[in-house]
């Protein structure tokens, strides 16, 4: 089964080279293509991408969508499979694309994604431990007693799907989802008897350096969600799905990590609040 990789792009040259590098490095996989969708901005993403001569859409600031962009890509797609990866991961492995696709090319499920690894000794550093494990797991509909809410964690940082399944399901809907288009579509996947599975033999580094503004912004955005997508509060995070914040604080208590200590409060608020004003707040129309 052959493979296209489909990144998105916005203000990225300072991504692409090494990005673009790490993909054609990988190994025991048929790439059939890489194609990258460039938002337009003011930095040289284009240039760079004519330069070295890799295959991209441009694609206008105002016409952009998370889900709708991605959607619109992956139905043209001629591949077997869909890869959905962030410009900002960061890629050391040359079989992180042969283990995520090995499961999905061999029938045992229908979608997968990988290990995300931060490279900051910073509060994301536990959330990452919690949420990506070291031990791969596949979940199905009949998790969903064990699991609840957590049954449809899913990651488009770096994500594999069988593209027919991808199309049978209709892809996000045509719905602008500005995020978690991923667990959106994981849902999907779930409800209609296909199983994901989680990777942890792929793996990636994804790191981030959020300001509490910016945490805040994108906890309304997920309150947003779930909002407008109210059925998945029916689904209560249970015990495997919870206690984020009780790891995370056990953890740096253990590593003594004092800078993260100090974080901790207003940055597990900023999520807090952000989502329940989300939730109660309609998202203004972009």
């Amino acid at each position: 089964m052959n493979i296209e990789i489909i990144c998105p792009l916005y203000q990225a040259e300072k991504y692409i080279a090494q990005l673009h590098k790490s993909l054609q490095m990988q190994k025991k996989v048929d790439v059939l293509n890489i194609l990258y969708l460039l938002t337009e901005s003011k930095d040289d993403s284009e240039k760079i991408l004519k330069q070295e001569k890799l295959c991209y859409q441009f694609i206008k600031k105002e016409e952009f969508s998370h889900s709708l962009t991605r959607e619109q890509y992956a139905f043209k797609s001629k591949a077997d499979i869909i890869v959905f990866i962030s410009q900002d991961i960061v890629i050391e492995d040359d079989l992180w694309l042969y283990h995520l696709t090995k499961d999905i090319i061999s029938g045992q499920v229908d979608a997968t994604f990988s290990r995300q690894i931060t490279k900051y000794n910073t509060i994301e550093k536990y959330t990452r431990e919690r949420n990506y494990p070291e031990e791969s797991r596949i979940v199905s509909k009949e998790d969903i007693p064990r699991l609840g809410l957590y049954t449809f964690f899913f990651s488009d940082a770096s994500s594999a799907i069988r593209t027919t399944t991808f199309r049978q399901l209709g892809g996000y809907d045509q719905k602008n989802l500005p995020i978690s288009e991923d667990m959106y579509f994981a849902y999907k996947l779930i409800m209609h008897g296909k199983k994901i599975k989680y990777v942890a033999e792929s793996i990636i580094y994804h790191s981030h350096h959020f300001t509490l503004k910016q945490l805040y912004d994108r906890y309304k955005l997920t309150g947003n969600f779930f909002q407008e997508n109210s059925y998945l509060n029916d689904y209560s995070a249970t015990k495997a799905g919870g206690g984020l914040a009780k790891y995370v604080f056990k953890r740096m208590i253990q590593e003594r990590n004092i800078k993260a200590i100090f974080r901790f409060f207003p940055d597990m608020m900023a999520r807090y609040i952000g989502m329940k004003v989300g939730k109660y707040e309609k998202r203004k129309s972009s």
